[in-house]
């Protein structure tokens, strides 16, 4: 049974009137608000793609799948509806939970140009490790009917996910989708994200599919007939060279495309590390701490002193906005390539290889806006290194990071308060780890199939989706890129600053002091035992 809702602007939106979820659905054959205002506009030939198109996106609550659902519906008039895979979380249905994805500050701007753009949004109940994605018959037809472009962004992203979960998520999702997607008659395009790092076993990585470490079928088979305590056990052996089971698994999934994609017109989108956003729809806009990020965090507010790093290695990063237009493009790149008669299953490496930024140039990118714009947060002053020596990093966590919380911990519990800086470092220190194998390493990329859909745009699509790596200005953007890790992560707002730089300023001389201490202290200390040798010998 449905309902039928009348939202302001007198669209019709349907939904099922069932208990537990409830995902509105377009009524059959009802106009789309935002196609009627476009059928007097010149579109261009990516806007001309999606015209019309209902749209189907998993890990529409991430943090590309916000941008994703934000630059489609901002930038693609025309458009139909925007089906979003939702699972309930934390007591939240998957309405809550929608509707607290576009509370987000991301969408400030579309509510200003299009501010009845929620109508296009439909949130569907399900997730990618449940049977059949957890979707009911009903939204399946849905799907099946309406839906011509499909983008399956979910995934787990944690590194040290269980093996069993990344499995369902990762692998046996995919294939789910797979088979949704072949059953719908309209589709046009199916656009897999992976990520860069799939096939890290291989130094150079070219866009083409690679054997997985073992098959798919085999896989999802032997983590189904273990439990949790033996799939931990077994998973060291079971990832072999892989350095975690993220990796893992999205070679994994990579496999079943090429095996079982068939007919169908998909392609794979791999992105490097992404990072915040570079000009829209909001500048240096970031809502995680993955990666880089947390690490430009933990050192702008004092807590990082260290990572165990090559600096003279390239650190492969990529803006939010520019990903999402590439991945858009992408879509439409597919699907010209097989209307050209070209059957091959295009695989698309975003990287940064052609606007080469090393680990090193970051850290001096980070610092240097940093500085300029403290945290009224920071606990300390700034002073972190890129330590290419794990025996040297070393030193640097024992002496600066966990001596330190040590007596700070000490010292609260002598107050009667609750020790938390040995915990915040346990943390960090596992985050730090996961890093190290992107961060000691390097690959070489090749990115022909990106250069090659760049080159197709027209003047008019290489603005609105801009995407071209070699025409970012990385000063431009780190100057960004910390602000919206101030506003948007650290939640310290600019208001602030000029508290923030006087308790800086205070920050600076006590740092310098205490450098000063410790190094009367080391100099008393190595003249004690110089002494006491020279005595000896003597």
């Amino acid at each position: 049974m449905v309902e039928v809702l009348m939202e302001s602007g007198g669209q019709e939106v349907v939904v099922p009137e069932s208990g537990g979820s409830r995902s509105s659905t377009p009524t059959e054959g009802s106009p789309k608000i935002s196609q009627i205002s476009a059928d007097h506009l010149s579109l261009s030939p990516i806007q001309d793609f999606y015209s019309g198109e209902n749209i189907f996106i998993t890990g529409g609550t991430g943090f590309l799948g916000k941008l994703l659902i934000e630059k489609l519906l901002r930038s693609c008039p025309g458009i139909g509806f925007i089906y979003v895979l939702i699972r309930p979380k934390k007591g939240k249905d998957i309405h809550e939970r929608a509707e607290e994805l576009l509370d987000s500050p991301l969408f400030d701007k579309l509510k200003e140009t299009h501010p009845k753009f929620r109508h296009q949004i439909v949130a569907v109940a399900g997730e990618c490790n449940a049977p059949d994605l957890g979707i009911s018959p009903s939204d399946r037809a849905t799907l099946i009917q309406e839906v011509s472009i499909v983008f399956h962004v979910a995934a787990t992203l944690r590194f040290d996910e269980k093996l069993k979960l990344a499995v369902a998520v990762n692998v046996h999702g995919t294939k789910l989708m797979l088979d949704l997607a072949k059953e719908m008659p309209k589709l046009k395009s199916f656009i897999h994200v992976s990520t860069a790092y799939a096939n890290c076993v291989e130094k150079v990585i070219g866009e083409k599919f690679y054997q997985p470490p073992i098959e798919a079928s085999k896989l999802m088979t032997l983590v189904e007939c273990m439990d949790d305590k033996l799939a931990e056990d077994i998973t060291p052996r079971l990832l072999g060279k892989f350095p975690n089971t993220y990796a893992f698994t999205k070679a994994i999934a990579e496999n079943v495309i090429h095996e079982e994609a068939g007919d169908l017109t998909v392609g794979v989108f791999r992105p490097a590390i992404v990072i915040s956003t570079y000009r829209e729809p909001l500048r240096g806009w970031i809502d995680n701490l993955y990666g880089p990020t947390g690490v430009a965090a933990g050192a702008g507010t004092g807590l990082l002193r260290s990572l165990h790093c090559d600096g003279s290695m390239q650190a492969n990063v990529v803006p939010g906005d520019m990903t999402v237009n590439a991945l858009i493009v992408s879509a439409w790149d597919v699907y010209d390539r097989r209307r050209k008669g070209d059957s091959e299953l295009p695989v698309y490496n975003y990287v940064s290889k052609d606007n080469k930024l090393t680990w090193d140039q970051l850290k001096d990118l980070t610092s240097k806006n940093g500085i300029h714009l403290p945290s009224i947060k920071a606990i300390w002053y700034y002073s972190f290194r890129n330590n290419k020596y794990k025996f040297i990093h070393l030193f640097y966590v024992y002496f600066l990071h966990l001596l330190p919380a040590f007596l700070i911990d000490a010292a609260t519990l002598c107050v009667g308060r609750e020790p938390r800086l040995l915990k915040v470092y346990s943390k960090i220190h596992k985050f730090m780890e996961v890093l190290r194998y992107f961060s000691t390493n390097e690959w070489a990329f090749s990115n022909d199939n990106v250069n090659s859909m760049v080159d197709k745009l027209t003047t008019r699509d290489r603005e609105n989706f801009f995407c071209d790596i070699k025409a970012l200005s990385w000063e431009k953007f780190f100057e960004m890129y910390i602000q919206g890790i101030r506003v948007y992560l650290i939640k310290d707002p600019l208001d602030t600053l000029p508290e923030a730089r006087e308790k800086w300023r205070k920050l600076y001389w006590i740092h310098q002091v205490t450098k000063v201490i410790l190094a009367y202290v080391a100099l008393r200390i190595s003249w004690s035992v110089i002494s006491s040798l020279w005595l000896l010998v003597a």
